[in-house]
């Protein structure tokens, strides 16, 4: 086998990884993150350039006996894209949108084309690609075909089979053929392959099988096994069907019969724009179910499940508490039903006649009916379903099992009862959410997979489940696919001889096994391979810092469901995962970091689970933007885990001297400020400067910020204070940033505040601890948050509160009180409850009234706002969108990025310079250098404005700054 890699490693001259070494070993523990619960981990990891690169796969599969495993994105949970093979990552190159023709109304497009991004090319044309998953903002075309997906319109706009029109495929001895509706074909195999499948199809006892078995005609959401009902609809099996075309049985395949290159799709008008949406508040998930037979009555766009488990974890929730607007009271669950027309008076009136029926039976107790923006808002708490509910604390989580169960819509009341009997049996409790118009309940048994009696009612459920579905002749994948998971039952729910017409389908299409083994035919055992070790004790991690929310950082790690929400393009906005979005490779992820964390982190046999070279090189390129902190449905804090981390790695394997220099800022800015002058000097001089990058290990193109002729501290020392009779105080924490490089912001900021009323106290006190952090060197950030907790606790207060100009004053609220001693917690909270960003404090006090507009000018300023990531984060882009449009004849727009690609040293540094500045001309850049005359771009961090500075030579001012200059 060793010899067949570095064949294969010669052939594909670099496209591909090996675990031939520590560090590719590592970067494929990264890549088995498909959100299953299997461990089957990859040969290697192929990325393909071009279709010539997956003909050379295949030879090569077929003469090294080798499977390969297809891989997109986004779209499979039942462990289709795990197994010993060599895994075919299409996601990073086959990304193009190669036709469009509007008159037709279809388009061309390569497998890793994101289907949001898709339709986000197709809108000016009026067009539109159906099908979705909750997972569209990275859901991928390929993976999408793989399994059918459906998603949350389905009962209008179907399944990916309904849309399928052709695909160039590479078929299992290398060749390229075209699928489509065409009679004849130029391709010798594909000729074979539809022949053959002609001959088994033209059995009347085949025929009688097929018919018998598969679901009945009204069960929409069909995706076990292969699709032979579904060729059995076409010419000449049935005369008025469609022509004849092997799409239909590609469409659910996942991998196993062929590999996808290109991929034509039949595309659909845009919906009408407006939107109403009713959600029904019910008292439990049985009234649910009756309100959804009554609402389908009345032809919906959608009706959607949420219940009570998935809308208690969006309390206290960074993100999704704020889109609990339109709950009321204590709901067992919520449907969702939506209305598409083409104005509100038209859709208000369909949701009206809605709640009148349903209030005429019965059912549910309110009904707000949301518009425009909130549509979206209550949407994304559907969508969040998978990722909230791994917020449960404990071993104990939902596990994908019977959750793409699926029967007819009028069966689901019954079927669900079913379920809810069999899981009560076993004490079971489960959360139900999701496509209640498609009679497809996501149900997520709470199970502790590392108990051999969670493994043993793992089985026992969907043994039981498949009895259920066959009693009511369902389906026993709707969307999610079979994979490793379901297709050891397929023959229980569809019966032998259906079995075995499966197993002639794979054999048809390919003799050797090449795509995809183990997947829907020839599974192994469900409960084979699995992730978790039973019954083994844990070991617990010994941390500085302190994990309270999980019990432990391994189980921090162990929230990632791999729902990927961390793989979105920049189309879709948002900020996790920047280097992502600038890589495009799975190893750049947030959940190739969580779950790389977890190999090492349960193995109960490694007594240094940190000191592994592979979790450096993984988390390399993570920025530390804490946009997974909230952004991860889960919470996946990854930037708390790189930190303790790298603290761990360096204690056995040394700091690095550039992050020694880094780290210890405050002291390197306190020792250069002696000798300002010559400091400035150099790195006024290109030459000189570059020579000291050199030595740093920093990026030659780099600018480095100057020092100030004197430190906030010492300026605000010195100067007579003429505004001791202001009434109200409060304390300003003098960062490290703005004490030394940007002094004068902290000038004008302090200027700013005592000429609106406040006398400002900077208290005795440490530098934030902020650098030490982005290095990994907790231990030292843990004495100084000691330090300064200690030093403030005592003094701040709700009246008089603490304020920061910088990023680093959130370490004070995030951090601290993960990082303090056990005596000092309630202080550290304390603290964090009295500690405001100068925007926050700002926003508050102008809503107070306690500052008024005619303190400002009436002359016109346009501004555009790029939010600094641990501000969206760990605060909100409103307070500064508030601020900055106060003046009576300001206004501010947030441009839509994400992260700057600074991130602190990380955009210094010379290995990641050029990362840094792919995520700058992501979206920031290109909106910068667009700006119109007389636009003033805002950003508040530091990193920030040395990024746009650096990226577009464009001068970006603090809030601050503006505000000040805005002074009447």
């Amino acid at each position: 086998m060793n010899e067949a890699l570095e064949l294969f490693q010669k052939v594909m001259d670099g496209t591909i990884y090996f675990n031939a070494t520590a560090f590719h070993q590592g970067q494929l523990r990264a890549y088995a993150t498909d959100a299953s619960v299997y461990e089957e981990r990859p040969l290697a990891v192929a990325i393909p350039k071009t279709e010539n690169d997956l003909v050379l796969l295949v030879e090569f599969a077929n003469k090294h006996k080798i499977t390969l495993i297809p891989r997109a994105a986004g779209t499979s949970l039942a462990g289709q894209v795990v197994g010993n093979g060599i895994v075919v990552d299409v996601s990073r190159h086959f990304t193009k949108i190669l036709e469009v023709n509007v008159a037709e109304k279809w388009v061309r497009v390569q497998p890793g084309v994101i289907r949001d991004d898709l339709n986000h090319f197709l809108a000016p044309f009026g067009l539109m690609f159906g099908p979705e998953t909750s997972t569209a903002s990275r859901a991928m075309i390929g993976g999408m075909v793989g399994n059918n997906s459906c998603g949350l319109h389905s009962i209008v706009w179907g399944a990916v089979r309904d849309y399928l029109l052709e695909a160039k495929v590479v078929l299992s001895d290398g060749s390229i053929a075209l699928v489509n509706e065409q009679t004849s074909f130029e391709n010798e195999l594909l000729a074979n392959i539809r022949n053959s499948l002609f001959s088994m199809l033209n059995s009347s006892a085949n025929q009688a099988a097929i018919h018998n078995n598969f679901p009945k005609k009204t069960v929409v959401r069909r995706n076990t096994g292969y699709a032979l009902d579904a060729l059995l609809e076409m010419q000449p099996f049935r005369p008025d069907g469609k022509a004849f075309n092997l799409c239909a049985l590609l469409a659910g395949s996942e991998g196993t019969l062929a590999i996808t290159t290109e991929i034509k799709l039949q595309l659909i008008p845009l919906p009408p724009p407006c939107i109403a949406l009713v959600c029904v508040h019910c008292t439990s998930i049985t009234e649910s179910l009756l309100a959804n037979k009554v609402a389908l009555q009345l032809h919906p766009m959608a009706s959607e499940l949420v219940d009570k488990t998935i809308l208690d974890f969006t309390k206290r929730h960074p993100v999704y508490e704020w889109n609990r607007f339109f709950i009321e009271g204590d709901p067992g669950a919520i449907l969702m039903v939506e209305f598409m027309e083409s104005s509100n008076e038209k859709a208000a009136t369909r949701a009206e006649e809605l709640v009148a029926v349903l209030k005429e039976k019965g059912y549910g107790y309110a009904y707000p009916v949301l518009f425009d923006a909130n549509v979206k808002a209550a949407w994304d708490v559907r969508k969040a379903g998978l990722g909230l509910l791994r917020n449960l604390v404990g071993d104990a989580q939902p596990v994908n099992l019977i959750e793409d169960c699926a029967v007819a819509a009028e069966d689901l009341p019954f079927y669900i009862s079913d379920i809810q009997q069999l899981l009560e049996k076993h004490n079971l409790p489960a959360s139900f959410y999701a496509h209640a118009g498609a009679g497809e309940l996501h149900v997520e048994p709470i199970l502790n997979l590392k108990t051999k009696e969670g493994v043993l009612t793992f089985r026992s459920i969907l043994k039981h489940t498949a009895e259920l579905v066959r009693k009511y002749n369902g389906s026993l994948s709707g969307e999610h696919g079979d994979g490793r998971l379901r297709g050891e039952f397929i023959a229980a729910v569809m019966g032998e001889g259906v079995m075995q017409l499966f197993k002639a389908t794979k054999a048809i299409f390919d003799p050797g096994n090449v795509f995809n083994a183990g997947k829907i035919v020839d599974t192994p055992s469900m409960d084979a391979n699995l992730r978790m070790r039973q019954d083994e004790i844990m070991p617990e991690r010994k941390t500085h810092f302190n994990f309270p929310e999980t019990g432990g950082i391994t189980r921090l790690a162990e929230k990632c469901s791999g729902s990927g929400d961390c793989r979105r393009s920049v189309v879709s906005t948002g900020l996790m995962c920047p280097s992502y979005m600038a890589t495009r490779n799975e190893f750049d992820t947030t959940r190739a970091r969580a779950n790389i964390l977890r190999q090492y982190l349960t193995d109960p046999g490694d007594a240094e689970p940190f000191n592994h070279k592979e979790i450096k090189e993984v988390m390399d390129l993570c920025l530390s933007c804490k946009g997974c902190k909230v952004e991860c449905p889960s919470g996946v804090d990854v930037t708390k885990m790189k930190a303790e981390f790298l603290q761990q790695y360096q204690e056995k394997n040394g700091i690095p001297l550039r992050s020694k220099i880094i780290g210890n800022f405050s002291g390197q800015m306190r020792l250069a400020s002696l000798l300002g002058g010559l400091y400035n000097f150099i790195l006024r001089n290109d030459v000189l400067r570059k020579n000291v990058n050199r030595i740093i290990g920093f990026h030659p193109a780099r600018s480095l910020p100057l020092l100030a002729k004197e430190s906030l501290g010492t300026w605000f020392a010195k100067r007579q204070l003429p505004y001791k009779n202001n009434t109200r105080k409060v304390y300003l924490f003098c960062d490290e940033f703005t004490n030394y490089l940007d002094v004068s912001i902290g000038q004008k900021a302090i200027l700013l505040l005592e000429k609106l009323g406040y006398e400002i106290v900077i208290p005795r006190h440490k530098e934030s601890g902020r650098t030490f952090l982005s290095k990994g060197m907790v231990k030292q950030a843990a004495m100084i948050a000691n330090q300064n907790i200690r030093s403030l606790a005592a003094i701040v207060s709700p009246q008089m509160p603490l304020i920061g100009i910088a990023s680093a004053i959130l370490t004070l609220r995030d951090e601290y009180p993960d990082l303090a001693e056990q005596a000092l917690v309630m202080d550290a909270k304390h603290l964090a409850a009295c500690t405001f960003t100068i925007e926050e404090f700002l926003y508050k006090e102008m809503q107070q009234g306690n500052i008024q507009k005619e303190q400002f000018t009436t002359t016109s300023q346009v501004i555009a706002l790029h939010t600094h990531c641990y501000q969206k984060v760990l605060s909100s882009a409103k307070y500064s969108l508030f601020i900055l449009g106060f003046p009576a004849n300001y206004t501010v727009t947030e441009i839509p990025t994400g992260c700057c690609g600074m991130a602190g040293s990380f955009g210094y540094e010379k290995e990641h310079f050029d990362v840094s500045q792919k995520i700058g001309e992501l979206v920031l850049f290109p909106y910068a250098r667009n700006l119109g005359d007389g636009v003033q771009l805002a950003a508040a961090g530091t990193s920030c404005r040395h990024q746009v500075k650096d990226g577009t030579n464009i001068t970006a001012l603090h809030p601050v700054e503006i505000l000040y200059q805005a002074l009447t």
